[in-house]
């Protein structure tokens, strides 16, 4: 798998995606178990906080790269669904990265 570039639209998308991917299986893999069964609800508290400016930033820069044409609406609608899933970025940027930044 390819290192995503910054300085390209799908190339940001790629990299806030796997960022946000990670912190939102960080805050249902450690955070709510912590709350749940380590009665630590602040794990959730500031994680959930770190996800959710993330998942702004991911809408963003989704939107830069379709309002730029550097992503068709199909890929665009593709990638904000598995931004959804829990594995769902890691899984699109494989698909970015193989079809050359088009899921089309």
């Amino acid at each position: 798998m390819s290192v995503p570039d910054f300085r390209d639209p799908v190339g940001r998308v790629r990299a806030v995606g796997m960022i946000e991917g990670l912190s939102f299986l960080l805050l249902m893999g450690v955070a709510m178990p912590l709350k749940y069964f380590a009665d630590l609800p602040l794990a959730v508290t500031y994680l959930g906080w770190v996800h959710g400016v993330l998942f702004v930033a991911f809408l963003l820069v989704l939107f830069q790269a379709w309002a730029g044409g550097a992503l068709p609406f199909r890929a665009s609608a593709l990638a904000f669904v598995a931004s959804l899933l829990p594995f769902g970025p890691f899984l699109i940027d494989r698909r970015l990265a193989k079809s050359g930044h088009s899921t089309d």
